[in-house]
């Protein structure tokens, strides 16, 4: 159903203020203007600057009219999300943390700092990572159902950097890359950086549409697939293995490559293998550690066919020449003494116990999310305004996330992207309850 023609003024205008064809500081036009250029009534005008001035995006002067608001993002912070106040619950972007994980960090560069190695941490590295640290990163993937040998594996500076040097090593400015419709915004970042066509696919409650990506990999020249087929972000689905073996057909009918991002991957227990698993030919499998360990320790890694390991290396330097070798080294010991997996079997069980606060708290709103994941969607109803709950939670101190970072079809989908995994569990318990006011003292109005 079509949108009130109110609705898609609102999002118009919005859209040309975030996007800059308004500058910040413009003044828009009067009441009556506006109304008069549109072809509406004055009183629909007025509610349309309403509406944008509750959204965050306008402000109105008494006297001199209605004007853009600035929504530059500070430097730094996330990708395409708004600055969250040091006060402020963050509920846009997670960093989970383990109670004890800096006792791991001071033990681990005790013991780094009286390795018989130290000396070597000091020099250039190659490329692609010392041999050791991809032999560790390997046996880390064989407890992931991937059999690979050290040769195979990059080491990256987190998962970011590995799509950043998979994108540079496999693609070219102008290339179709096939997308979920929502999908991780560090990869649209990147595809607008290198000048990317992205094409979205629908999504289903189980994954892509994938007779809608058949059908446009027959009518279009797709480079690239790109894909979370374990622990979807921000969805949380995990495709069943008939799904990925269909998708692997079609990777190999048509001729595109296959990105695997597997981020969130460590919290879903016993899934399908991944695509490498079964097409490592055609595959790069991109990860890290951030999620899984810290995500102050910047070690990613991709697993890649060998005819892309020289355009992989030349990325690596091109960009950063090599990774750290002081943070990889405590990596890879943590990968071998059994740390890490203790460490991601924790955040398991943590991630659990968030969701479940999150169907208490949030009981009767449309949750789409998985068990075992560190975040949750809540879709919202058609003439709802995601900015304007946004900029209402932001007034109580609670920063979320709307759907616009994470979609790549034409029409963003209202909606908002919890991220449970940042603030304690009682904090997060109070902050869901009163998101959820929020949400359905919006929808009463």
């Amino acid at each position: 159903m079509a949108a009130p023609r109110y609705k898609q003024l609102v999002d118009a205008l919005a859209a040309d203020i975030r996007s800059g064809r308004l500058a910040p500081g413009a003044r828009l036009p009067t009441h009556r203007a506006l109304a008069a250029r549109e072809g509406i009534a004055l009183v629909t005008a007025t509610r349309v600057y309403a509406e944008l001035e509750a959204m965050g995006v306008v402000s109105r002067e008494q006297g001199r009219g209605t004007f853009v608001r600035d929504l530059a993002v500070p430097a730094g912070h996330g990708i395409d999300q708004q600055a969250v106040a040091a006060d402020a619950v963050d509920l846009s972007f997670n960093y989970p943390s383990l109670p004890g994980q800096a006792d791991l960090l001071r033990q681990a560069l005790r013991e780094v700092a009286a390795s018989g190695d130290l000396d070597s941490l000091l020099r250039y590295q190659p490329h692609r990572g010392r041999p050791q640290d991809r032999a560790a990163l390997a046996r880390h993937l064989r407890r992931r159902g991937i059999t690979t040998d050290a040769e195979r594996v990059v080491v990256a500076g987190g998962a970011q950097h590995g799509l950043a040097i998979t994108v540079m090593a496999t693609l070219k400015a102008g290339d179709v890359v096939a997308v979920d419709a929502l999908t991780y915004p560090g990869f649209k970042v990147l595809a607008h950086a290198f000048q990317l066509d992205l094409e979205p696919i629908p999504v289903t409650p189980g994954g892509p549409d994938l007779d809608a990506l058949e059908k446009l990999c027959a009518v279009r020249p797709v480079r690239a697939i790109y894909t979370m087929p374990t622990l979807h972000n921000p969805l949380g689905w995990i495709m069943d293995a008939a799904d990925r073996a269909r998708l692997i057909r079609i990777a190999r009918q048509y001729g595109p490559l296959i990105i695997e991002d597997a981020s969130y991957a460590y919290l879903a227990e016993d899934p399908p293998p991944p695509l490498t698993a079964s097409a490592p030919d055609i595959t790069l499998y991109v990860s890290g550690l951030s999620k899984s360990i810290a995500t102050g320790l910047r070690v990613g890694f991709v697993v890649a066919p060998p005819p892309l390991l020289p355009s992989l290396e030349r990325a690596i330097r091109a960009t950063t020449w090599n990774t750290p070798a002081l943070t990889t080294a405590i990596a890879c010991r943590w990968l071998d003494d059994g740390t890490a997996d203790r460490l991601e079997a924790q955040k398991r069980d943590d991630a659990e116990a968030r969701q479940a606060i999150a169907a208490q708290e949030l009981a009767g709103l449309p949750l789409v999310s998985h068990p075992s994941s560190y975040f949750t969607w809540l879709p919202l109803p058609d003439d709802a305004r995601a900015d304007r709950l946004t900029a209402t939670l932001a007034r109580q101190h609670i920063s979320v996330s709307t759907a616009e970072p994470y979609t790549t079809s034409p029409r963003t989908p209202q909606a908002l992207r919890l991220a449970l995994g940042s603030t304690d569990l009682d904090r997060l318990r109070v902050t869901l309850r009163t998101v959820r006011e929020v949400v359905l003292e919006d929808a009463c109005t």
